[in-house]
């Protein structure tokens, strides 16, 4: 999957300071219904919908990339998420002016992203993952230009909506970018551009990493409904997150698939719990190994792990018919030919973050009317990897691309309320049925 003149923009833009604020004029000029928002106005609205930790730093990221952002509205199903993050962000920007948010502009619930999305030129998405299809599909049948954090979906039936109203939005023009931000870091951009000159010859094999002690635990409260506990614990039930291997090693999967130009035709692996499968665990997995074969018979070998005490890895290693290269999101790269000869050693001279540069990026383009961001296909593509990796790994199966994509896994329901019934419920002793390999089905 090439990347085109997407990938020549964001170049060109790392290679200028953080205050930097054009953007090539590399795309059509964008219609007048892709956005209320006018090119040249003073300001450009946006809406967050999802105010967790991700969703209050995209906003800041959002709102330092032009002086003529303002955020307008915000929407959670939680009360005191959204006004923890309205209040942090209204401490970092008091002197900016560029919080308009007002009681009358806060929502909550189930339904509440729709009264946001309505009241912006630009929203903001970081909701847990198993919303993100129903609130992309929303934002483009209203007009609106996006940031969407990865993964785009949880199952199957997700990809295809977020693929649906991606076909949508490429033809209203609207300008969405999705939270892979390894596409927007400089040595990675750098690295690929490489990569596509023939530096290390064609691509054969690789090995990507995300392995680490884990994440956070959210522990069940007194009066809790069973869906209450999950959407806050929400890492921990494949529904809303996914699994690890979706909602954290997409970053390194999608890596594999942009150096490689393509996606896999199929995986198969393993994987399982050894340490974390207490009753606040949910249901996923603690570890994951999956070996993915990709159209010109490149192999991919892929590790996640959320192991304590265990030996902790995130990069993507790839080995060539020429040369071998090691990158990771720390602005390392380091490419050479067998024979030892250094090909390219990243210098950080204080690269731009990459988080910041996919905003400044974003609100540039949509600042002077120009279509030039459709992040969606490679999003979806990346974050059905992970899902075809998970599907491999819970069923012990060989599993084609073309068999996962001919299912209909679908594992988020219609939620209106707290009180609905929970995709999925504990046992009397509290703990939820777990993918078992060799048992469970999915062709």
């Amino acid at each position: 999957m090439k990347m085109g003149h997407i990938n020549e923009t964001r170049r060109k833009f790392l290679t200028k300071t953080a205050t930097y604020t054009g953007v090539g004029i590399l795309a059509s000029t964008l219609p007048t219904q892709a956005s209320a928002y006018v090119a040249g106005a003073d300001e450009i609205s946006v809406a967050l919908v999802g105010c967790g930790g991700r969703g209050t730093g995209a906003a800041a990221q959002a709102i330092q990339s032009d002086a003529a952002v303002r955020l307008v509205a915000m929407a959670d199903v939680f009360d005191d998420q959204l006004q923890d993050s309205l209040k942090g962000l209204s401490m970092k920007f008091s002197a900016s002016g560029q919080i308009k948010v007002t009681p009358e502009t806060t929502f909550i619930g189930f339904d509440a992203y729709k009264k946001a999305i309505d009241m912006a030129d630009v929203v903001i998405l970081t909701t847990p993952p198993g919303f993100r299809p129903l609130h992309f599909e929303y934002a483009v049948n209203q007009n609106k230009h996006v940031f969407m954090e990865k993964p785009l979906a949880t199952d199957v039936v997700g990809i295809k909506k977020i693929l649906a109203a991606g076909k949508l939005a490429k033809q209203k023009k609207l300008n969405v970018v999705v939270g892979l931000q390894r596409h927007y870091q400089k040595n990675y951009l750098t690295t690929y551009e490489l990569i596509q000159k023939g530096k290390i010859g064609d691509i054969v094999s690789g090995q990507v990493y995300w392995n680490s002690p884990g994440v956070w635990v959210r522990k069940r409260q007194y009066q809790q409904t069973e869906l209450e506990y999950q959407m806050r614990n929400w890492y921990y039930f494949n529904w809303i997150c996914g699994d690890h291997i979706l909602e954290q090693h997409i970053h390194n999967i999608d890596v594999a698939n942009w150096f490689i130009g393509s996606t896999p035709l199929s995986a198969q692996g393993m994987g399982g719990r050894e340490t974390r499968k207490g009753r606040d665990h949910g249901h996923i997995f603690d570890h994951h190994f999956v070996e993915f074969i990709y159209p010109e018979g490149q192999i991919i070998s892929s590790q996640c792990r959320h192991q304590r005490g265990c030996m902790n890895r995130v990069e993507e290693v790839f080995q060539g018919t020429k040369g071998h290269l090691r990158i990771n999101s720390q602005n390392f790269a380091s490419m050479n030919s067998y024979s030892g000869k250094s090909i390219y050693q990243h210098v950080d001279k204080g690269d731009l973050n990459p988080y910041q540069a996919e905003h400044n990026l974003l609100f540039a383009a949509i600042k002077s009317g120009t279509y030039q961001f459709d992040d969606v296909t490679n999003g979806a593509n990346s974050t059905m990897t992970a899902i075809l990796g998970r599907m491999a790994t819970y069923s012990g199966q060989f599993l084609t691309w073309d068999q996962a994509m001919a299912s209909d896994l679908k594992l988020v329901p219609d939620l209106n309320s707290f009180n609905d019934t929970a995709p999925v419920v504990p046992d009397a002793d509290g703990h939820y049925p777990v993918p078992v390999p060799g048992v469970t089905k999915f062709i």
